[in-house]
């Protein structure tokens, strides 16, 4: 369900269940998660191409087949040690932790889990029919894949804050106006191999020196908002506010009432 394909120091990861809109599966944050450590170790790898297969780059988590297994959900959020990340967080922050350049081709729907994935590429080249949206509000919830991280180095903290707490769609072009994406194009495959054979002229040792360096520029120490994105998940999941949120976003012409704010 997910494809590894490298050519010329090149890395092409697809998300290949283009049937459900690539939505991600427990099965599939498995292999992100092994593809992440795979490319790490290739030191003759150049750069990284995360896409999907078929019209759209990721509609999000799939719940019904994510929910199929409750054990799952628990595999998805743990972790040995508050700071560290969990498996849904390594799969959106790795990419960033990768030394080479990491490129979203991004077509069609970039929803939830897709687009908090596509926020860990360094760069965004999407086309002009990509939409995105943050999911978790919907649902009751809170981003918890690590999105806490990158947003504040891709866009101002109203726009951050609005985006996570309305699941609404934007388009590519309101996407670029906020600075979500890098290049709005009707190719953005021919545009990313562009970048490519620019990038290509340059010595790989200081692509990693210098995306190392602005990572730690444009981001905050990440131990403790990892920790605080699990944390308050694990709160929400536990609200009966959730469970009215859940039921809402899958009944919205018969919403029921939320219950007073509990103690944050």
């Amino acid at each position: 369900m997910v494809q590894l394909e490298t050519t010329d120091g090149i890395a092409w990861v697809t998300l290949a269940r283009p049937e459900k809109q690539n939505a991600l599966s427990y099965e599939m944050f498995r292999q992100l998660d092994k593809i992440i450590r795979t490319l790490r170790r290739d030191r003759q790898l150049r750069a990284v191409v995360i896409q999907g297969q078929g019209a759209h780059f990721c509609a999000g988590l799939d719940v019904g087949a994510v929910m199929k297994n409750p054990r799952n959900i628990f595999s998805l959020i743990s972790k040995w040690l508050p700071g560290n990340a969990n498996l849904v967080q390594r799969v959106a922050l790795g990419w960033r932790a990768l030394p080479v350049p990491v490129f979203a081709l991004v077509r069609g729907n970039c929803l939830g889990g897709g687009l908090h994935i596509a926020l860990g590429a360094d760069y965004r080249i999407v086309s002009p029919d990509a939409q995105f949206a943050i999911m978790e509000a919907r649902w009751g919830l809170c981003p918890d894949m690590s999105t806490s991280l990158m947003l504040p180095g891709i866009v101002s903290h109203d726009q951050a804050l609005w985006l996570a707490s309305n699941p609404t769609r934007i388009d590519a072009g309101q996407a670029k106006a906020l600075g979500l994406v890098t290049e709005v194009c009707d190719d953005p495959l021919a545009n990313i191999q562009q970048r490519l054979s620019q990038l290509a002229r340059v010595s790989p040792d200081a692509l990693a020196a210098i995306k190392c360096l602005y990572n730690t520029a444009y981001h905050p120490p990440q131990r403790k908002l990892l920790w605080q994105e699990t944390w308050l998940q694990i709160k929400l999941l536990l609200s009966k506010n959730t469970r009215t949120a859940m039921y809402n976003g899958r009944q919205p012409d018969t919403p029921k009432p939320y219950r007073p704010r509990g103690k944050w």
